[in-house]
C-alpha cells in the first residue's frame, strides 16, 4: 500500500464514517477505483483505521464519557445485537464486502429513505441523547445492525433509529457517535485477531500506515463531525439521500454496462 493509498482511504474514512452515506461503501468503491488488491493488509487497514475515528469521538465528547455509569450500560445494551449478528454473519458480510454491486443498490434504497425521514419522522421528544432508556437503546442497536449490508452506512441506520424512537436529529446522531465507539472498536480487534489468527504480520512499513490512516482519519473525522451537526441540525438528510442516489446510480450503470470501476 502507497502513502497515497493510505492518505485517500483515511480521507474517505475520516469524512464517511458519521455521516449517512456509508464508510464502508466508500472504502469498497475507493479501493476499487484505485485498483488496489484485497490483501490481507488491506481488508484490516480499511477497518483498522476506525480506531483514529473512535478516538475523535472520546475527544470531542470526552465529559459525555465521563457523567455517569448508565452513559456505558446503555452503550452495552445498544451494542449487544450488532455483536451477538456480527459473529453469527461475519462470513456473509466478508462475501458481502466483496461487491460493488451490493453497495451500489443499499446506497440507491438508502438515499430514497433519507429524502423522506425527515417528514416522516418530524415528532422529536426527546432532545438530550442521555434521557433515552434502555429499551430504547436495544432498539437502536437493532436498527444499527443493518449497516452489516455494504453500502446501509451504520450512522444513517442508527441516527434513523433514534428518530423512530422520538429522539431529535441533533440526539440521535450523538447517540450514534457514541455508540460508534464499541461498535468500531469490536469489529477492529475482530479483525486484528483473525489477521493474526491467519498468520499475518505487520511490516514496519504497513505498521507505518496504519499509523498515518489513524492520525488523518482521526483529524478528518473531528472537522466532519463538527460539520455534520450543524448541518444535519438545520437542513436534515435530503442533501445525503440525493448524493447516495446519484452516486449508487452512476455505479450500478457502469457495472451494467460492463465497465470496471478499477482506474488501472
Amino acid at each position: 500500500m502507497t502513502l497515497f493509498e493510505t492518505l485517500v482511504l483515511a480521507i474517505i474514512e475520516g469524512l464517511t464514517e458519521f455521516l449517512p452515506v456509508s464508510s464502508t461503501g466508500h472504502m469498497i468503491l475507493a479501493t476499487s477505483l484505485l485498483g488496489m488488491e484485497s490483501t490481507a493488509f488491506v481488508k484490516l487497514f480499511t477497518v483498522a483505521i476506525q480506531l483514529g475515528t473512535i478516538l475523535s469521538v472520546v475527544v470531542l465528547y470526552y465529559k459525555r464519557f465521563f457523567r455517569s455509569i448508565n452513559f456505558y450500560y446503555k452503550l452495552f445494551v445498544a451494542f449487544i445485537p450488532a455483536a451477538v449478528l456480527g459473529l453469527i454473519f461475519s462470513d456473509l458480510i466478508d462475501d458481502m464486502l466483496e461487491s460493488p454491486m451490493t453497495v451500489a443498490i443499499s446506497l440507491v434504497i438508502g438515499g430514497i429513505i433519507l429524502l423522506f425521514v425527515d417528514k416522516w419522522l418530524d415528532n422529536p421528544k426527546i432532545d438530550d441523547s442521555d434521557e433515552i432508556t434502555y429499551i430504547t437503546a436495544l432498539k437502536i442497536g437493532l436498527y444499527q445492525c443493518l449497516a452489516m449490508i455494504p453500502g446501509t452506512s451504520r450512522s444513517g441506520a442508527s441516527i434513523v433509529g433514534g428518530m423512530t424512537q422520538k429522539l431529535s436529529r441533533k440526539a440521535a446522531a450523538e447517540f450514534s457517535f457514541f455508540l460508534a465507539v464499541p461498535t468500531m472498536f469490536g469489529a477492529t480487534a475482530k479483525k486484528l485477531l483473525d489477521f493474526y489468527k491467519d498468520g499475518g504480520t505487520l511490516t514496519t512499513h504497513e505498521t507505518g500506515m496504519l499509523l498515518i490512516g489513524n492520525v488523518v482519519g482521526f483529524i478528518v473525522a473531528i472537522i466532519a463531525i463538527k460539520s455534520f451537526i450543524g448541518f444535519l441540525t438545520k437542513h436534515g438528510f435530503q442533501l445525503f439521500g440525493w448524493y447516495r442516489i446519484i452516486v449508487g446510480a452512476i455505479i450500478i450503470i457502469l457495472l451494467l454496462s460492463g465497465q470496471s470501476l478499477s482506474m488501472v
